[in-house]
Parts: structure tokens; sequence; C-alpha cells
């Protein structure tokens, strides 16, 4: 068996895990990668759209580009990667992690560590999460499935095709399909808004005459060894409304319906997760209810662009080295999500520091509010011209708000939206 100690093990080597490790690396500490692909990057690299990269390189780039961009620096730094590798057990004692990988070139390999960093990102939803009525007919695919069989294999998985969900995996691949030569019929979206950012909507459903049917979904499935048609039912006060139901004939259907973080791995290790997001339940410095061990990027919540993914893995690699150098928060206050928020990360906050937040509005609303008490006295007061579940919310917070605002230790930080 190979057995290895460093100083963080950062499972993950997607755009979260390369900017954390490179951050801790840069601090020199020793610093290990485990991804259970052959090749570093994760999703990014079945990504060939542009898009990437506005925030951090201030220039669009596709997925590939982007990825590559992080490894070049991640092979200029002190960092071992192990590649087809997967971790399958982390065992936790006072002051050592221990993680038990299963690597295709070591075989069995053990790596111990101070600290560890999540950041394995997330899974699609499927047909078994949605319960959708039918046959179980072939030519049912998730939207990531799909884009990597064009994108990377070089397969198109239909001809015509429809999706349900309007997220934007499933929208960049109405596109992408189009592109192949497929009819896209329609989009399905259950909700009475898109569930992905606007512009996808408009360049990648718009510009190319793709129908956006809101309030309905998909209702059956029809089909003996391939699917054949589906019914569409649509929505009325929040009820399928059967008596306007109708069949559309096609051979592919793809769901783009949510993702959910990975986090088997998390509760296995005893991480406390959280049901607004699905993901582990951080503090202000990203880590997790089990000491030394922190969590970043899409494993923690769904972001919108991977700029952001990577601008807090980055953040999360300065806490780790705080960590390894014993700097911790002297004190911390409870954050939560109050009127018209589904979540915000982190759930806890340090006022001697900048906090960064991120959330996602339960409402889609035009010229609303977002305030920010503690302890019902008012802190911060934004005006926003519009929100919407589909578009994420960041806000920092310096130290010095705090000044003059006597904390106490059960004090809480809540954020609201009002008009």
């Amino acid at each position: 068996m190979l057995e290895l100690s460093f100083d963080c093990v950062v499972i993950g080597a997607g755009a979260a895990g390369m900017a954390c490790a490179i951050e801790v690396a840069n601090s020199n500490h020793s610093v290990a990668i485990i991804d259970r692909e052959e090749r570093a990057g994760g999703i990014l690299l079945q990504c060939i759209h542009n898009g990437f990269g506005v925030h951090e390189f201030k220039e669009e780039l596709t997925g590939p580009e982007y990825a590559e961009r992080f490894f070049t620096r991640l092979k200029n730094e002190n960092i071992k990667l192990f590649l087809n590798t997967t971790a399958i057990d982390i065992r936790v004692d006072s002051h050592y992690k221990t993680i038990i990988c299963l690597s295709k070139d070591y075989g069995v390999v053990k790596l111990n560590t101070r600290t560890v960093v999540f950041a394995m990102g997330c899974r699609e939803r499927n047909r078994g999460n949605l319960g959708i009525p039918g046959t179980r007919c072939s030519g049912i695919f998730t939207a990531g499935l799909a884009q990597r069989l064009i994108n990377v294999e070089g397969y198109i998985p239909g001809k015509n095709v429809v999706i349900l969900g309007s997220g934007d995996i499933g929208l960049i691949m109405a596109r992408r399909l189009t592109f192949c030569g497929c009819v896209v019929k329609c989009v399905v979206e259950i909700q009475s808004y898109p569930s992905g950012l606007t512009r996808n909507i408009v360049q990648c459903l718009n510009d190319f005459n793709i129908p956006l049917c809101l309030s309905h979904t998909i209702s059956k499935i029809y089909g003996k060894d391939r699917i054949e048609k589906v019914d569409i039912t649509p929505l009325k006060e929040g009820k399928f409304d059967y008596q306007n139901t109708f069949s559309i004939e096609c051979d592919t259907l793809l769901l783009s319906v949510g993702l959910i973080p990975e986090n088997e791995l998390s509760k296995k290790v005893g991480v406390i997760i959280n049901p607004q997001y699905n993901g582990p339940a951080v503090d202000s410095t990203m880590m997790t209810n089990v000491d030394g061990i922190f969590a970043c990027g899409n494993v923690v919540h769904v972001h919108d662009l991977v700029d952001y993914v990577t601008e807090e893995s980055r953040r999360t690699g300065k806490f780790v080295v705080d960590y390894l150098n014993n700097i911790r928060p002297e004190r911390e206050i409870t954050v939560k999500a109050g009127a018209n928020i589904r979540y915000i990360v982190p759930q806890r906050l340090n006022p001697d520091s900048k906090n960064k937040f991120y959330f996602r509005p339960l409402i889609n609303k035009n010229n609303v509010k977002i305030v920010i008490n503690i302890d019902n006295y008012p802190l911060k007061i934004i005006n926003k011209p519009h929100v919407q579940p589909s578009e994420m919310i960041s806000i920092e917070l310096d130290k010095e708000i705090f000044n003059n605002i006597e904390i106490k230790k059960e004090s809480t930080v809540e954020f609201s939206i009002t008009q």
C-alpha cells in the first residue's frame, strides 16, 4: 500500500479543487489532489462553448481553455496529482485525517493529512428522482450526459429532441443539438419563469426560435424500445390541467432538472448537510462541523458561473492556510436566510474580518431591497432592480460595518428581500 502524508488533500480536480490547491501550495504547504477521472478539469472539459472566464481572466474562454489555465499553474506548483483515483473512505482522529483511495496506477493508496477540502462538484437529477410515469424506454438522457456524448465521445444522442427543464445545461444543449442538425421541439419548464440565466435564454432559445413552455411539465413517456412521444401538461394554479394535455413526438428526451451536490463522502465522515441546498453546512472559513475538513464550489451549493466557483475556492484555500498556521476566528455569529431567500452560504460570520455571502432569491421581482439585520437592527440595505431564483447574488460585508454594534454570542445576522 502506498502511504503518503500532506498538509492538505483536495478531493476533486475541477475548477474548485485546482484553485484551492494552488492557493494552499503558494504558502509552501504540501498539497495533493485526487480525482477519479483521467484528466484534471472536471465538467469544464466537456463544455466547449465560450462564456467562461469573463470575471476571472477578463476574456471569454471555452471550458477546456479555462481548465487549461489552472492546470498550467498546477504543474508549476509542488502539488501531487492523483488521477484515476477514487476516495472511498475518510478516517478522522484528533490530529490527522486518513483518506483511503483506490487508484488505477497505485492500487490502494493511504493519504494522511492535516486538512481535507471537499471539491467534488455536483451531479444531475435523473428520471428516477422525478418519477415521470410511462414506459422504461431508451433515449432518455440527463443534459450533462448528452453534452459529454456529443462533445467528448462524438455521438449524437438523437434527432428529434424535447428538453425538460430550463436549467443552463439544458439551454446550452438546445443550442448544441441545433448546431448538430437535430430538431429541438421545445423546452418544457414547470415553473412560471426560466431556471437558467437570462443570457442563455436569449442566446440558446430565442436566437434559434426554440419554444419555451413555462408552467408545463412532462406527464407521461411513451415508447417500446426507444422513446416515441411525450405528453406535456400545463399547470393551472399549481395543479395539473390534464384537459389541456398535448403530445409531442420525439426520439430523445433530455432532463435538465437541477443539480445535487456530491455529498456521499461528506455524510460518511459525519459532515452536517444543509437541507436548503443539500451541501455541507460551513462556517465563516468554509470549514464544516468536522474540524479540519473544508468544502468549496458546487459540492457546497450550485453556482451560476465557474468564475464564482474559482473565487470562493481561492478564499477557501486562504482559510486552509490560516488553519494550518493555527489562525482561527476569535468569534463567530450565526447567519440565516430570511424572507424570500432560499439559502445563504456560509452560515457563520466573523465580525472581525471581511465576509462574503452567496444566496438565492425565492422570488422573481423587480425593484426590491436586500435588507441585512443583526438582532433586528438594520446593518445594510441594498436596492436591486431585479432578482430571480436562477441568478445567485453575492454580497461582501466589511468588518467596519460592525463598529459601534454590541455583538453577543447569540447574535444573529439575517438576510431578507423585501419590496
